[in-house]
């Protein structure tokens, strides 16, 4: 880097898949990225995870392919639906013609792994990201774009991204709200169990393809469960959903993590096919939330400082659009920024701050509210009843080519 020369530097809260997105997408030639991840090991929860056509358009465009396919990604064939009966009620296939990619099924400690690797490679344009562990943001200085630690260090730089999820630190300091996640009104089993340990029970392996890359779902009353295989269908994930007030167990925590009863699991979905109860038996722990999401912000943006992912727009899994809109985020501020290689000044990087906003408010809303919808009746920011039906939702979803496609051809501010 030559004498003088100011690099543009870029702090990045958080490391999961939202903040290792936009130091991807951000890396290029006079830039410093600091990504500070407040765990001290950086791992995944043990899950599964897809991406949709949306998100997998944009990671093959930053050329992440053949990367995501070596850490396990299994291209989704498509949805199963099975009745409570254990009926096999209708398949709806994926095609990658559809939509330009494909959706994709990760385990997400393998998803999360491939994108540390493209953030840090030496291989990338620019400099490697750089992730700094045991990191934990208490404060930020909007205007001066420094943030704090709990041990007192601070890093400053020209651009702070919050990607600190859910329940993101900096949401209060940019909103100037205490704007925290709420319950939805419902709570998730998380359970993942070995596929040949599956397979050896008869009773399950004759009624259900444990390894085939299709999504199946059993909806029954007012639950429901959703399930396929990940890491090359070595294992099978399922998400249990039950109404809180139907539950037998509380969530301790607001936390994934927590641990579930396989008796009360049994209870919540007695109704169910008998296999699908063999699968509950053989999982070897159970996690176990109550899920929450935030209600629209009035905006993601101040000074420096933007919010992106979950900690802008947590939303229900029922559309499956979380960790794709997280990306879609880190699109957007790549091709906003995409001509800055230097200190910009606070007004640019503001204004440019307030373009990206402006970009992906209005589509993140809905899709939240669509999620919601899928959980129960659910409204526009303005109060408006979102009407659209599934299929023209998944092309509303699916079919989006990038921030400035969109921007260019969409009516801001229209409510569908």
């Amino acid at each position: 880097m030559s004498a003088g020369f100011e690099p543009f530097r870029i702090i990045i809260v958080g490391g999961g898949i939202a903040g290792l997105a936009a130091a991807i997408g951000l890396r290029s030639v006079g830039r410093k990225i600091t990504v500070l991840e407040q765990s001290s090991q950086h791992k995944e929860i043990g899950a599964a995870i897809s991406l949709q056509p949306n998100a997998t358009k944009i990671l093959e465009k930053w050329g992440l392919g053949p990367l995501l396919e070596r850490k396990g990604g299994m291209p989704d064939k498509g949805f199963k639906m099975f009745s409570t009966d254990g009926t096999l009620k209708a398949s709806i296939p994926f095609s990658r013609e559809t939509y330009g990619a494909d959706r994709v099924l990760y385990h997400r400690v393998d998803l999360l792994d491939a994108l540390k690797e493209a953030a840090t490679t030496e291989d990338g344009p620019g400099e490697p990201a750089s992730i700094v562990l045991s990191s934990r943001v208490i404060g930020c200085d909007t205007s001066n774009a420094t943030v704090t630690l709990v041990d007192g260090t601070s890093f400053s730089g020209d651009l702070i991204i919050g990607a600190d999820g859910i329940h993101s630190k900096l949401r209060k300091l940019v909103t100037g709200s205490d704007t925290g996640a709420v319950p939805t009104g419902t709570s998730a089993y998380r359970i993942i169990v070995p596929t040949s340990q599956l397979i050896a029970n008869p009773g399950i392996s004759s009624f259900i393809d444990l390894k085939a890359p299709w999504t199946s779902m059993i909806m029954g009353h007012d639950r429901r469960v959703i399930m396929g295989p990940c890491r090359e269908g070595k294992l099978f994930s399922m998400v249990c959903l039950v109404p809180d007030e139907f539950m037998n167990e509380k969530s301790s925590t607001d936390s994934w993590t927590s641990e579930g009863s396989t008796e009360k699991l049994l209870q919540s979905f007695e109704s169910f096919p008998e296999w699908l109860k063999e699968i509950f038996r053989a999982a070897p722990s159970l996690g176990l939330w109550q899920l929450r999401d935030i209600q629209p912000l009035k905006t993601w943006v101040k000074d420096r400082v933007i919010l992106i992912g979950d900690a802008a727009h947590a939303m229900l899994p029922t559309q499956g659009q979380g960790a794709s809109q997280s990306v879609e985020d880190a699109e957007a501020l790549q091709e906003f920024f995409s001509d800055i290689h230097s200190g910009p000044s606070a007004a640019e990087v503001n204004a440019r701050l307030e373009m990206v906003f402006k970009c992906r408010y209005e589509r993140v809303t809905l899709i939240q509210g669509y999620s919601r919808q899928q959980a129960g009746p659910a409204t526009t920011e303005n109060g408006q009843k979102i009407t659209m039906n599934t299929l023209e939702f998944s092309d509303y979803n699916c079919g989006y080519e990038g921030a400035k496609k969109w921007l260019s051809t969409s009516s801001v501010g229209t409510t569908v």
